[in-house]
């Protein structure tokens, strides 16, 4: 092991948190200008401009007309959207997963009851006014200081950041995600009668993932995957893991997330008990881990977004056993015969942003 990894990848005592956050314990932050939207804050990026926030909508409340200047994806995880694009009306329950390109200029999403969402913004958001002119521009820069102004330490983007020791954690009353407080397997199957939760999805920017169905690795059949986007752009993977076995060692060449739905999981330096639903973790590029596994007794469930390669091996300094990139994912997802959401709409000229953003698409 090269001194550098040493540095970085201390097999024995990381300290710090390694990227994990309890997000059941911070805030819900009010968005300026934006009624009924609130934010928890994990993750935001000077460099890059990327953010991961938890949107809470009031019953009632939208998430505005907005151009996703750098895209986005976003995962319900508790309530219901009504989003209406032209002649079209997609509800979206707990469960829907959706992907939106870079400049999409996207309708009003309105929460038809107090709704919970998992959002990944890949750069600045622009919200418009009821005229369609810029109301307001939210940017990483945005959630950088909401966070510092209550207290929240954000989630480390580097390898150095992820091994330093975290502050004292927050000290205001728990503000726990619907999922933490029952059983959220309603995430990823139907629950038989639930004809509430049955959602109607018209727009291609949406799945329901409880239809995507799961796939299994060779020689790893105690993890299942349900694949929702691979891009060929820049080699993104965003997909649904059941972990219900030990991950075998590996290297995070890319960067990744993911957000605990449902179980416990151990992981190296984490608490013996496990982190449970609520618990988000950003994985910075080098990142390792010799092991992780289930540590309860119903499924271990996260949703994940995989920015690069997973390298296998059988311990540090051995060989490469097995390498999984975009190229894995999607012929796995064309073989077992799952309808990825596009990455792109080429066709979906009702979404595209006119410029300058003040103009109507």
């Amino acid at each position: 092991m090269s001194e550098a990894a040493e540095v970085f990848n201390p097999e024995f005592n990381p300290g710090g948190s390694e990227g994990a956050v309890d997000t059941n314990i911070l805030p819900w932050i009010p968005v300026d200008g934006v009624n009924g939207m609130s934010v928890k804050t994990m993750r935001a990026s000077a460099e890059t401009g990327m953010f991961s926030i938890i949107v809470k909508l009031d019953k009632g409340a939208a998430m505005p007309v907005a151009v996703y200047l750098s895209g986005m994806d976003m995962f319900v995880l508790s309530g219901q959207l009504i989003y209406r694009q032209d002649a079209d009306t997609s509800i979206l329950p707990p469960g829907a997963w959706g992907y939106i390109s870079a400049n999409s200029k996207v309708a009003a999403i309105v929460a038809e009851e107090e709704t919970e969402i998992l959002l990944n913004a890949y750069g600045a958001i622009a919200f418009l006014d009821d005229q369609h002119a810029l109301s307001r521009i939210l940017t990483s820069l945005d959630i950088m200081r909401m966070a510092r102004q209550h207290g929240v330490a954000l989630v480390p983007s580097t390898l150095s950041g992820c091994v330093v020791e975290r502050q004292e954690p927050l000290a205001n009353e728990p503000q726990p995600l619907a999922i933490a407080m029952g059983n959220a397997s309603h995430l990823i199957q139907a629950s038989e009668g639930a004809a509430a939760n049955v959602g109607d999805f018209k727009h291609p920017h949406f799945v329901d993932t409880r239809e995507v169905p799961w796939i299994t690795l060779e020689g790893m059949e105690t993890i299942g995957l349900k694949i929702l986007r691979v891009s060929e752009d820049n080699g993104y993977i965003s997909l649904i893991v059941r972990h219900n076995g030990v991950a075998p060692g590996h290297t995070h060449l890319g960067a990744g997330d993911f957000l605990i739905l449902e179980g416990r999981i151990g992981v190296r330096a984490g608490p013996p008990e496990g982190h449970g639903p609520g618990v988000w973790y950003f994985e910075p590029p080098g990142a390792r881990h010799d092991a992780s596994q289930r540590l309860s007794e119903e499924d271990l469930i996260y949703y994940s977004n995989i920015y690069g390669p997973l390298v296998f091996d059988e311990g540090p300094g051995t060989p490469v056993t097995m390498v999984l990139s975009w190229i894995e994912y999607k012929a796995m997802a064309e073989a077992h015969g799952a309808q990825l959401v596009p990455s792109i709409h080429p066709n979906d000229s009702s979404l595209l942003a006119s410029s300058p953003l003040v103009g109507r698409a």
